[in-house]
């Protein structure tokens, strides 16, 4: 019953989420991609990034730290299978429900413009854009070798590793920066678009700012704790179905930590916004890769068992696979969705490293 209630509870903070941090975006005139990118996936990740930060800083036991480092590479893993799988899946079915052609006008070349049949809402483009394909592509790039060097550190051990974790917060700014200068930058609609009134002032036209930040601010609140509360519901119940702790925190915990990610971007394809979602989805791994991965090298000996190495090569061959379709013009619903089926993957592969 608790598991319910806290699933429902995050999926309603996530709709008055995402509702006040788009009017946070166009208040700080930040251009709707960072909206995605920056302001709502540090908001959903803030949560996950303080449970590592806590587990690798409370004092010297080893248990504690691994669960750190495990949550640092299971964010990621999480969020290039399940999420982005769960965002085809919606897509697809928002597409069977309302038809494809009204929903990609302008659409790249190929697109389908018939009705909405089921192989027309698999087949169909899954962005719009040639810009916005360019630059899901490049998040991707910039997470692939960031996390590749991630895996690589936790194969080697010397003197100044844990310095290094100061680059990985470098990194991060850096990436803060351009998506910042690039929403500045580009020449978006966002002053045009017209949005949903604020659920705390839904007669006000333009809510006041203070509104704004309030509901940001509690839902934030409220989506910590429900997904805290969630993980361990996940923990007592997993030696219940006879599942050992170790597959529980390394197969279960991941997807409830990242279920924010999830539900936003269930409620944004939902809405039609289908680029802020999967903005959600990159600028959140962005900060998997970086600063939890920088706590985890300054605060532990960032050492891989095996079970964490699975988890780095599966996250890197579902971003290479997501790569491989963007630059090819391929990306549709359900390729975007069959990337689910490397958490399977993940999964099988886990039962002999655990036995």
């Amino acid at each position: 019953m608790l598991l319910a209630v806290c699933a429902v509870a995050i999926y309603l903070s996530c709709e008055w989420f995402v509702n006040a941090v788009e009017w946070l975006g166009r208040r700080l005139d930040v251009g709707k991609m960072a909206v995605g990118t920056i302001l709502a996936a540090f908001g959903t990740a803030l949560p996950e990034s303080v449970v590592t930060l806590v587990a690798v800083t409370s004092g010297g036991d080893t248990e504690g730290k691994e669960i750190g480092v495990g949550a640092a590479m299971g964010g990621p893993l999480a969020l290039a299978t399940i999420a982005y799988g769960v965002t085809g899946v919606m897509l697809y079915l928002k597409r069977r429900r309302t038809g494809v052609s009204g929903a990609l006008s302008g659409a790249l070349p190929g697109a389908v413009s018939g009705p909405g049949t089921a192989r027309a809402a698999l087949t169909a483009p899954v962005l719009e854009s040639r810009e916005a394909v360019r630059r899901l592509a490049k998040d991707q790039t910039w997470f692939l070798p960031i996390f590749v060097v991630k895996v690589a550190l936790g194969l080697v051990a010397f003197a100044f590793k844990p310095a290094l974790g100061l680059l990985f917060f470098a990194a991060y700014a850096a990436y803060f920066w351009r998506e910042i200068r690039s929403g500045a930058d580009a020449e978006d609609d966002d002053e045009e678009e017209e949005l949903e009134p604020l659920k705390l002032q839904p007669k006000a036209a333009s809510p006041a700012t203070w509104a704004v930040l309030l509901q940001t601010a509690a839902t934030l609140v409220v989506i910590f704790f429900a997904s805290q509360l969630f993980v361990h519901q996940l923990d007592a119940i997993g030696p219940m179905l006879g599942l050992s702790a170790s597959v529980t925190a390394l197969l279960l915990s991941p997807i409830a930590t990242e279920l924010p990610e999830i539900m936003n971007a269930v409620i944004w394809v939902r809405q039609g916004k289908t680029e802020l979602a999967l903005a959600n989805i990159s600028g959140s791994m962005m900060i998997q890769a970086t600063v939890p991965s920088g706590l985890g090298l300054l605060f532990t000996s960032w050492h891989f068992s095996g079970a964490l190495l699975w988890a780095g090569i599966v996250t890197m061959a579902a971003i290479a696979y997501l790569l491989t379709t963007l630059r090819a013009g391929k990306l549709t619903a359900g390729r975007l969705a069959a990337s689910a089926g490397l958490y399977g993957v993940f999964a099988v592969g886990l039962v002999p490293i655990l036995a």
